[in-house]
């Protein structure tokens, strides 16, 4: 069981690593969100969200479901982790 273990474990490193050769470039100053998406929220997102901070302004409105959706499956994933928890305690006599 263990060598299945370790050869799954290197497959999906393998994988992980594979994939990650597809990303695209950091600091690329001529990459899509350089030249598009951010010049646009840095210049219309106190105009379009009235937000004074930057990041609040693209978490909050610019990506809101988004936002939305990380905080349920964190929130989701805590509760799990709580019944779980309480599912293996012994009851008290």
């Amino acid at each position: 069981m263990k060598k299945v273990t370790i050869a799954v474990l290197f497959l999906l490193s393998f994988l992980f690593v594979f994939a990650s050769l597809d990303l695209a470039p950091t600091s690329d100053l001529n990459s899509p969100p350089s030249t598009h998406v951010s010049p646009r929220y840095i210049e219309m997102g106190y105009k379009e969200t009235g937000a004074l901070n930057m990041v609040t302004a693209v978490l909050a409105d610019y990506r809101g479901y988004d936002t939305l959706g990380e905080t349920t499956v964190i929130f989701t994933a805590g509760l799990a982790c709580l019944l779980i928890i309480e599912s293996r305690r012994k009851p008290k006599r």
